[in-house]
């Protein structure tokens, strides 16, 4: 009997280096391991492709450790990992944070840093968290790796410099100085996307990165100078509305979305400028 999915066709590598050897000969082909994008687009009867090659196996891209004063997250760390790893949570604690926030257990228990940073949604609610980071996006292929700023990965809405024979293979973030801090505004604190949501790090330089706001997760580097040159949040705030164009769809208002991104920079501002330095994230 045929059914909807019958033309889909299933690629299932025992090693990454199968896995880029059938991007090399068998591509292009869609790369899947949670399926938590995947799954959506295809009971929505919109499949991103119809041959797919599935990750899930490749135990070798779930490390995350540190290597020198660089924090390595293998693409396929689930947020699960993310949240319980005793590295991230002393490292890069924001991000901790925010894989609490991503879907329910199940969700957070299939999906994959590397699934979202590959799906390019604005509302990845990691996402802010790797550009405030500066963090590195590993790219590979059969004749080998190159490295990626994150914060130039995107072309455009869903759209990356990923070749398709390409695999994100790992995230590495540099250590980060300074006060960390993580909010997602949304219908509820977690099972829900994102309406705005928000990284910063309080620092001399500080960092500030939003998403749900533009078609790509953005740094918002114009806020970021104003916070560093006078630290008139009032002024920054000012910036941020040049910065960012969030539009009207089913979730939010683009109005609501300005004003929410306006009190998340008061919030951030407010909280990292703590006395209290005991934690590395503002509460």
């Amino acid at each position: 009997m045929r059914t909807p999915l019958s033309p889909l066709r299933l690629f299932e590598p025992r090693s990454l280096r199968d896995a880029l050897r059938l991007l090399a000969d068998e591509g292009p082909l869609v790369p899947l391991a949670g399926c938590t994008d995947v799954y959506v687009s295809l009971n929505a009867g919109a499949p991103p492709g119809t041959r797919f090659l599935n990750l899930w196996a490749l135990d070798e891209l779930r490390r995350i450790e540190v290597r020198g004063s660089t924090l390595m997250i293998g693409a396929l760390a689930t947020y699960t990992q993310l949240a319980r790893s005793k590295p991230v949570q002393a490292r890069l604690p924001m991000l901790a944070a925010a894989a609490r926030e991503i879907g329910g257990i199940q969700i957070q228990n299939r999906g994959t840093i590397g699934g979202n940073i590959g799906t390019g949604s604005p509302a990845g609610d990691s996402l802010p968290v790797l550009a405030a980071a500066a963090a590195v996006v590993v790219l590979q292929n059969a004749r080998g790796r190159r490295q990626v700023p994150f914060n130039r990965f995107y072309t455009g809405y869903r759209a990356s410099v990923r070749r398709p024979d390409e695999l994100i293979v790992a995230v590495e973030v540099p250590a980060v100085d300074g006060r960390q801090w993580f909010r997602k505004v949304g219908t509820r604190a977690a099972q829900a996307i994102s309406k705005v949501v928000m990284a910063g790090v309080r620092a001399d330089r500080p960092r500030v990165a939003l998403g749900s706001v533009a078609p790509t997760v953005i740094r918002a580097t114009r806020t970021e100078a104003v916070l560093a040159e006078t630290g008139d949040v009032a002024e920054a705030r000012r910036a941020l509305m040049t910065e960012i164009a969030p539009i009207d769809d089913l979730r939010s208002t683009a109005a609501y979305r300005r004003r929410v991104a306006g009190n998340l920079l008061e919030r951030f501002w407010a909280d990292t400028g703590i006395a209290d330095r005991r934690s590395p994230i503002a509460d």
